[in-house]
């Protein structure tokens, strides 16, 4: 019997396969595509993403070959998001193209031997107490694979939601855009340009192409089935912004809904949820991919650990407890801006108000956290404030850092007077590093040792 088969080979999937792998689980995924699509829906990860990748040793892989801004955007309003002020050691989002995110995810998955199946599509679930038959087609036929549980990471339209009988309520769409990739004889110096006249339009260069996302408020109510033509890009550029900045080819056009709904529930017995068919919502800032890696961040470390028999089964109720109210602030956030993109007067002098408020370092600082990932706090103790949030990238005695001992995706104690002997029964899935923690940050003034869970939030703060 396979430990987890994973439907989906997105960078959800693979991310959570080299998770599971790092536990000790033998994984398969399964993709029902023969190969990756060429076009990238996604091209922005961000803050949170980039430590998640550093504290699994891969971050350089990725920003080797992508681009680093030092800004995020909220509604594409004016005043950008300054992620400098922000506690940690990557300021920066990352414009890497989703095709070349999910084959760097796959590479590092399949270095630890995760196995991947593409042109085999998952038909349908059989669960029982002891794990789950699954139902797979492929050319050579069809026929079951028995696991002992199940991830689906197989997007909006879900089997694996769906077969689980998981209700996915929430809105469908009522608005549409398109986004492509182009390539522009004189590229516009301004990421965006919104104004009365016309529409949206962002653009952002990279792989030699620039991708742009319009909102065209005389085809925001076109069908989502409805191809973009060059013509209508063209159209659009020539209304927002009075030129269409010499393009010359379209590579690639695709429509996008405002469609917002978010799984009932994260598992259902042996069958869990992340990514896209947990919840989807309108792309505003880049953030659905982000989620889907800190979904598979939180769910990897505990799916292992019951696997090893070293976590009790109830553990694995707390990834739905923990991440379906991230999900729900990130389908908020993203209504929110939806509703700044508009071009009526009132809306226009909404945005101002809002751009305004932005100039405002904390206001700033605040919806930077919250857009980048890293305001995700899954604590519930008001007397133990860092049980559960995000610690960062300290450095410890060595000349290294908390994230440089966390490769191997086990606990970390970071320990201030050599109390190791706390965590001897667990020596085999905690690492140990000396580091200054009294006082690293407010609220920890009396602490002698931190305890980091694998997905980098605190465990446990020991004190004096």
């Amino acid at each position: 019997m396979i430990d987890v088969v994973i439907a989906g080979a997105g960078p959800v999937g693979c991310f959570l396969a080299r998770e599971l792998r790092l536990a000790g689980a033998q994984v398969v995924v399964l993709e029902a595509e023969e190969a990756r699509s060429p076009h990238s829906k996604a091209l922005t990860m961000n803050t949170r993403s980039l430590e998640l990748l550093a504290m699994r040793g891969l971050a350089e892989r990725f920003t080797r070959e992508g681009v680093l801004l030092p800004t995020a955007h909220y509604a594409a309003l004016d005043t950008r998001l300054a992620l400098a002020a922000l506690d940690t050691k990557v300021p920066h989002t990352l414009v890497l193209a989703q095709r070349r995110t999910e084959e760097l995810l796959e590479a590092a998955a399949r270095e630890l031997g995760v196995e991947f199946r593409f042109g085999h599509a998952t038909l349908a679930l059989r669960h029982d107490e002891a794990g789950v038959a699954v139902h797979v087609r492929s050319a050579a036929g069809d026929h079951t694979l028995r696991a002992r549980y199940v991830v689906g990471c197989d997007g909006a339209r879900s089997t694996v939601r769906t077969a689980a009988g998981i209700a996915f309520p929430g809105t469908d769409t009522t608005m549409t855009a398109f986004q492509g990739d182009v390539r522009l004889a004189q590229p516009p110096t301004m990421p965006s340009i919104v104004n009365e006249r016309g529409g949206m339009m962002m653009v952002r260069q990279a792989d030699g192409s620039c991708r742009i996302v319009i909102v065209d408020p005389a085809r925001m109510h076109v069908s989502k089935d409805c191809p973009p033509t060059e013509e209508e890009l063209r159209e659009a550029m020539l209304r927002i912004a009075g030129t269409d900045f010499g393009l010359t080819e379209t590579l690639w056009l695709s429509r996008f809904g405002n469609a917002t709904r978010q799984a009932s529930s994260y598992r259902k017995g042996r069958v869990f949820l992340a990514g896209d068919a947990a919840h989807i919502h309108f792309p505003a800032g880049g953030q659905g991919m982000n989620v889907g890696l800190q979904d598979a961040s939180n769910l990897g470390w505990k799916l292992g650990a019951v696997l090893r028999g070293a976590a009790p089964e109830a553990l694995l109720d707390s990834y739905h407890d923990e991440r379906h109210p991230v999900g729900m602030d990130v389908l908020e956030n993203t209504r929110a801006q939806e509703a700044l993109t508009g071009f009526t007067p009132p809306i226009f002098a909404l945005r101002a108000t809002v751009a305004d408020l932005l100039r405002t370092p904390e206001a700033n600082r605040r919806l930077a956290e919250k857009v980048t990932g890293l305001a995700v706090d899954y604590g519930r103790d008001t007397a133990r404030p860092w049980i559960g949030r995000r610690l960062p990238d300290l450095p410890t005695a060595d000349g290294s850092s908390a994230f440089q001992h966390m490769h191997a995706g086990h606990f970390l104690l970071l320990d201030d007077l050599g109390g190791a002997q706390l965590v001897e029964p667990w020596m085999d899935r905690v690492t140990i590093a000396r580091a200054k923690v009294v006082g690293v940050r407010p609220g920890l003034e009396d602490a002698s040792a931190i305890l980091v869970r694998p997905d980098g939030h605190v465990a446990a703060v020991l004190t004096h």
